[in-house]
């Protein structure tokens, strides 16, 4: 039996992940073009707080369960948003080369320079020293685009406009607190924007500090108002667990 070319060409990379895991190397031998016919048509930020190291991602969309497939992040490593025709292997080949000292801007290009349904893919990258990528590709619908902030990066597709994606920056740089407080309301900003054109169902946020395991690590897999019920989620979460107890 004939390995597809689109299989061949990854090889190499999936090797280097396999070892640099060590996980068994089957688990990552089947298909790498995991996507959907129905794309993550959505909006999402990557973000860094350069004052305590700390990365995040978060994103919604108009369909279930988003926080399986679009945002990754590593502790002093980087954080990944994978979206569009989503592609999560992207992702996990992107965070393995900022640990092997690539910039943000390094990895995203090696990743889709040998990506064969590249024009299909909406990827946004920070990494932990604060270079931050973003690549929209030309066969998402509109409104697509991202814009690169100063600590952050938002990116969307079919969204209703360019003003949600401002939103989230603007407010991003403006609102105080930790690094998750100022995703959690970058994400609000957006989804009072507009957000995503068809509607909303899901959303998920992640911040990691110093550990292997997320220190936020929250999800809204169905909902009316995933955004609204992902910041109740979170503010119970931080009450309860991120809260110094006197």
């Amino acid at each position: 039996m004939h390995s597809s070319p689109r299989l061949r060409h990854r090889w190499p990379i999936l090797i280097v992940i396999a070892l640099a895991l060590l996980v068994p190397f089957p688990l990552l031998a089947g298909p790498l073009d995991v996507s959907r016919p129905d794309w993550d048509s959505t909006f999402s930020i990557v973000a860094l707080d350069p004052d305590t190291g700390h990365l995040g991602v978060a994103v919604s969309t108009a369909r279930l369960a988003v926080g399986n497939r679009v945002p990754y992040v590593k502790a002093k490593v980087g954080a990944v948003a994978t979206q569009a025709n989503t592609n999560p292997m992207l992702a996990y080949e992107a965070l393995l080369l900022l640990e092997m000292g690539k910039s943000a801007q390094e990895a995203l290009d090696a990743v889709l320079g040998s990506d064969p349904g590249r024009e299909e893919r909406q990827l946004t990258v920070i990494d932990a020293r604060g270079n931050k990528a973003a690549f929209t590709g030309t066969k998402p619908d509109n409104y697509k685009g991202h814009i690169l902030g100063k600590n952050c990066v938002v990116a969307g597709n079919i969204l209703v406009g360019p003003e949600t994606l401002a939103a989230m920056v603007e407010t991003f740089d403006k609102t105080q607190g930790s690094l998750g407080d100022k995703i959690m309301a970058a994400m609000e900003a957006g989804q009072k924007a507009g957000g995503d054109k068809r509607g909303k169902i899901s959303a998920a946020i992640l911040v990691a500090t110093d550990s292997l395991h997320p220190y936020v690590n929250l999800r809204v897999d169905d909902s009316a108002d995933p955004v609204g019920d992902l910041r109740k989620l979170y503010d119970a979460y931080k009450k309860a667990f991120l809260t110094p107890k006197p």
